[in-house]
This record gives structure tokens, sequence and C-alpha cells, in this order.
């Protein structure tokens, strides 16, 4: 474990940006359509799709928070490449709260 390090850190940072690019594609979804029945659950009900989009708010402020600090104020090569992994899963994560607001703003059943 401690012979490979280098090579855990290259592939969690490659695991990172690979998810952040899978997430940005998820803007690129259908919001008339919800995927399954546990997220049309939730995302008609008024108050459980605003908690939803808050806590999916409060993941990518915590995310690229983290990442920013670790990029710019941290010495070390494995936390800084990590860093940067952790940026770009934050990053990706703004297309799926976009899509996450559409889909909540198509099937609000208190809509008027």
């Amino acid at each position: 474990m401690k012979d490979n390090s280098n090579i855990i850190t290259e592939s969690l940072n490659s695991l990172l940006i690979f998810m952040g690019l899978g997430l940005s594609f998820s803007s690129l979804q259908d919001t008339t359509k919800t995927q399954n029945k546990f997220s049309e659950k939730i995302l008609k009900n008024h108050l459980k799709g605003k908690i939803a989009i808050i806590i999916i708010s409060i993941q990518i402020l915590f995310c690229l928070t983290f990442g920013i600090i670790g990029y710019f104020f941290t010495k070390v090569g494995f936390l800084k490449e990590l860093s940067m992994g952790v940026i770009v899963f934050g990053l990706g994560m703004f297309g799926f709260l976009k899509t996450s607001i559409d889909i909540f703003e198509n099937h609000r059943v208190d809509k008027n």
C-alpha cells in the first residue's frame, strides 16, 4: 500500500475527473421525464424537491471550497492533484443541479 500510494491518488483523481464529466453530461437529458419513481416522488413534492436542490447546492459548495483550498494552499503534490479532481467533480455537479431544477419545475404538482 505504501509503495503504490502514487497509483492510488492518480486513480482517485481520474475517478473524480470522469465522474465530474459524466455528471456534466446529465444536463443533456430530457427534463420532461424522470429516471425512476423515487426521483419522481421527491421532485413532485414541493418541500422535498427544494430540500434535494439545497442538498445538491451544499455539496457543490463543499466540493469547490475543498478543491480550491487544497489546490491553492497546499504544497504536497498528491493533495494538489486530488484537489484538481475534486474541482472538476464540483463543476460537473452544476450540470446535475441545472437538470434537477428543470425536472423540479416540470414535475411540480403545486405549480400554477
